[in-house]
């Protein structure tokens, strides 16, 4: 017979017996609030494009994108994240579609405003890389480099037909210094002190961004390391965020998600504004192809994978498998 207290004396396997048992003593909860969806909207089709790196991720009609919009209400989901894709001929080096009025994204907020009002948070990329001929975030000088100060002129215009076209909350994704200042300034000047900056103010250049450039049509040749950050580097991103705070950040986030989750973690324990991660094309893809091969229990990788990012302190977590995860979850 075993003598009382003797090894072993501790035995945490007992808070872990039953599944109601696990559930109670959760230290982190998956709620579908928590969740955002990305959302693609392509110019001048009829009929949603699938993205073929993202299976069961489409480029919508404006039609489709209603519909999904209201899905993710339905959902619980608490957030949309825009993207337009113009058509090709639309492309300029200045990204022009991006700050016409008219350009799809524009449209696209309107439309979605109109179906869901303020029963979604409507939240738009602020970016002109999905506008430029050559696929940059901004636009470039004659030796063929981002001009950082030129392309901040163009974000706050884009900032101003964003929120006048009816966006919540403007997402400023180019990683151009000073962005968050100079949108928050361009969004006062015209009254708009009401829509929210999400900042993205860690954002690494990253492999796992593969097949995003597929979903938004990307015209880009080479890469974005001059203005994304090094994956080598964790001071840079504390450096970041410092400065996007005094700049008027309403929110913050962390993109890539899963390869960075030591970083998200520094940036919430730092700060006292609501932290967003995004799980980028990248993780989405690879969870996918290896459910497909039968390699991994594709449902319990999500849900694993999710929790892991809220673990590490995302109050907000960007994911393409918003609404699924959230249907899942009631």
């Amino acid at each position: 017979m075993t003598e009382y207290g003797s090894f072993p004396g501790a035995r945490p396997r007992r808070l872990r017996t039953t599944p109601v048992m696990r559930r109670m003593v959760a230290e982190t909860r998956l709620h579908p609030a928590d969740l955002i969806l990305p959302a693609f909207v392509r110019e001048g089709i009829s009929e949603p494009v699938a993205v073929s790196a993202m299976p069961g991720v489409y480029q919508h009609t404006l039609d489709t994108l209603r519909k999904a919009a209201v899905e993710a209400v339905t959902a619980g989901v608490s957030g949309i994240m825009l993207f337009g894709v113009p058509e090709e001929a639309k492309k300029d080096a200045a990204g022009t579609a991006g700050t016409d009025p008219d350009g799809i994204l524009q449209v696209a907020l309107r439309a979605v405003r109109e179906e869901v009002g303020d029963d979604l948070v409507v939240m738009s990329d602020l970016c002109l890389d999905e506008f430029t001929d050559h696929g940059h975030c901004g636009v470039l000088d004659a030796q063929g480099r981002v001009d950082n100060d030129a392309t901040l002129e163009r974000y706050a215009e884009m900032a101003q037909v964003q929120a006048d076209a009816g966006a919540h909350v403007v997402g400023p994704s180019g990683m151009m210094d000073g962005q968050v200042g100079v949108v928050r300034d361009a969004l006062d000047g015209i009254g708009r002190e009401d829509v929210s900056i999400l900042a993205y103010t860690v954002k690494y250049s990253s492999a796992f961004f593969g097949p995003f450039r597929e979903a938004v049509g990307s015209s880009l040749k080479g890469d974005r390391k001059t203005y994304q950050q090094d994956a080598a580097n964790s001071r840079e991103s504390m450096r970041e965020l410092a400065l996007d705070l005094a700049e008027g950040a309403d929110m913050v986030m962390v993109k890539p998600a899963g390869p960075y989750l030591d970083i998200l973690a520094k940036v919430a324990e730092s700060v006292d504004v609501p932290v967003a991660a995004y799980q980028i094309s990248g993780e989405y893809a690879m969870v996918e192809a290896a459910a497909e091969k039968g390699w991994i229990d594709r449902d319990q990788a999500i849900m694993e994978s999710l929790t892991g990012i809220k673990r590490a302190g995302a109050q907000m977590i960007l994911t393409y498998w918003a609404t699924e995860a959230a249907r899942a979850l009631r």
